[in-house]
């Protein structure tokens, strides 16, 4: 499929229902309770937190450390779970409090 045939079937469903990838261009972090923060010194770089981020918001910088994209993460915690180094906790919100 080309690129611009993939970016034509990402279209808002009537009724609120998003399609696939969608968060790219609706900001959804606003309503998260959680949220990862990524410990420098023990992340190994190896990008499996990337890998399963389901809002593949998750970037790396240009000493391969890896950072989430807080207007588009949801706290869902996957990337904490799936990190091999515990290098991600996951922490309240300070917006909740």
């Amino acid at each position: 499929m080309s690129q611009s045939k993939k970016d034509e079937t990402i279209k808002l469903i009537p009724g609120g229902i998003t399609g696939p990838k969608t968060t790219i261009v609706n900001k959804t972090g606003s309503w998260r309770t959680f949220i990862p923060i990524f410990n420098k010194e023990k992340c190994n770089k190896c990008g499996i937190c990337g890998i399963f981020c389901p809002e593949d918001c998750i970037t790396e910088d240009e000493e391969g450390h890896r950072h989430p994209d807080y207007d588009f993460c949801k706290g869902c915690g996957i990337c904490a779970e799936e990190c091999p180094k515990d290098a991600i906790e996951m922490i309240l919100d300070s917006k909740e409090g």
